[in-house]
């Protein structure tokens, strides 16, 4: 079975698109984070009626929250290598938490860069 991934976007005018991404990442294109090769089909539908939504809409008394930031930094090719290799191990040694760093580390949300030296 070929590599296929469907995306379904819905704009105000009442048509879909589907977008079919037709040749999976390569391991490079992975780690990196680029978009990969991809060939990439559009097609069209337009509706003849337009789209009834049912959903209920509840209100609620709350207060409004500032939403928390989170500390994330741009990782490294070295840090996603690590991380795997970190990730390989915590699973074969039976250790989750290492395979949680090792996770942590890939994704650039493990707290490295949080803290800065100050020079006065």
């Amino acid at each position: 079975m070929p590599y296929r991934r469907v995306h379904h976007t819905r704009p105000a005018g009442g048509h879909t698109t589907v977008r079919t991404t037709r040749t999976k990442p390569s391991l490079i294109d992975r780690l990196t984070g680029r978009r990969g090769h991809t060939v990439t089909t559009t097609s069209t539908t337009h509706s003849s009626r337009p789209r009834t939504h049912r959903h209920h809409h509840h209100t609620h008394a709350t207060t409004a929250t500032v939403p928390v930031h989170h500390q994330r930094r741009r990782p490294g090719l070295g840090d996603k290598i690590s991380g795997a290799l970190m990730r390989i191990k915590g699973s074969l040694t039976r250790r989750p938490g290492l395979k949680a760093a090792g996770t942590r580390r890939q994704r650039g949300t493990d707290g490295r860069g949080s803290r800065r030296r100050h020079y006065y």
